[in-house]
């Protein structure tokens, strides 16, 4: 069997299974809160569960786990955590085969393939026909450039690029990377932001934290009281803005998803991805009916003379939380 993980700023979600007829199916699957458990215990929890419920024929022979910060060899130091995944010491300590630990948006990018269909939700069709340059791309049988990017505790970039007529998952930092402002309101943002901060990259504005940002700077901005703690919680500005029970979350929600689509557009940009850009995370499908808007669409395609361009690449929102253990899986098998 095969165990896959997502090792999050939030939450651990850890499953056990196989991959069958091109799908994953789990046997076991838990999910752990990243504030109350360490990595380390999470999987110590999990394998004794696991053990205790399994067939004396079953056990995990493989092993992967995408967690959320850099790759170094087998090792991800965790961005926003202070813990470290080492598939090598998790071999040693747990008795497992074989290892590997991948960044959480390279896991992601593998993940589509395992992916229902039923998961994913157009948010720009792109192009009905292919542009000559694509049709010679597919002719010689290479796979048009993908971008996944997730949303959520912090935010993440990665490639899927043509090797043949598959793709690599190539994994980045593009989070962050310095968030370029296109608009007067964005350039505000920003100025704000880098009075309390120095330095303003893609995840301090395009996160949950970075929604929560957005929401004080629009509230000051309307000479507002001081938010209370909770009123900046991501998800109680996110639900209070589709509820439409506040204006001030309302249009912090607006510039939030406003943003989102400038820097998906800009990775787009940069890899060309006639294959298509995939919105992940935890936050993309509790705002989706946002992201469906025209103001998403016309910031991701905001790019001056290849704007349209832009207009003929697919953008599709992925509703489910598990692709990175998907992906892990995939690693896994493979």
């Amino acid at each position: 069997m095969i165990l896959a993980g997502d090792v999050g700023g939030t939450k651990i979600m850890l499953e056990a299974g196989d991959i069958r007829s091109g799908a994953w199916v789990p046997m076991l699957a838990r999910r752990y809160d990243s504030s109350q458990m360490s990595f380390v215990q999470a999987l110590g929890a999990f394998l004794r569960e696991f053990d205790a419920a399994r067939k004396s024929t079953q056990r995990i022979t493989a092993a992967a786990f995408g967690a959320a910060g850099p790759t170094s060899g087998n090792r991800v130091k965790m961005t926003n955590r202070p813990w470290s995944v080492d598939g090598d010491v998790v071999a040693n300590r747990f008795g497992i085969a074989r290892v590997r630990v991948v960044n959480d948006l390279e896991a992601s990018a593998r993940g589509l393939e395992l992916l229902p269909a039923k998961e994913l939700k157009t948010l720009q069709a792109g192009a009905l026909r292919q542009a000559q340059g694509e049709r010679r791309v597919q002719a010689h049988g290479e796979a048009p450039p993908r971008v996944v990017m997730g949303v959520g505790t912090g935010l993440g970039v990665a490639y899927l690029i043509a090797c043949g007529s598959k793709y690599r998952a190539v994994a980045g930092e593009g989070g962050h990377a310095t968030f370029a402002p296109v608009t007067p309101m964005q350039v505000e943002l920003v100025q704000a932001i880098r009075t309390q901060r120095g330095r303003v990259s893609n995840e301090d504005i395009v996160s949950g934290t970075g929604l929560s940002r957005i929401y004080e700077f629009m509230s000051q901005r309307g000479d507002c009281a001081i938010p209370s703690a909770d009123a900046m919680l991501p998800e109680n500005i996110s639900r209070a803005a589709l509820e439409g029970t506040d204006t001030t979350c309302g249009s912090a929600l607006d510039l939030f998803v406003e943003c989102i689509g400038s820097v998906a557009g800009d990775h787009a940009l940069a890899v060309m991805a006639h294959g298509g850009v995939f919105l992940t995370g935890g936050i993309v499908a509790k705002i989706l009916p946002r992201l469906k808007s025209e103001r998403f669409r016309a910031a991701f395609c905001a790019k001056g003379a290849h704007s349209n361009l832009l207009k003929r690449i697919p953008v599709k929102a992925v509703t489910s939380e598990r692709l990175p253990v998907l992906g892990a899986a995939r690693f896994a098998a493979d």
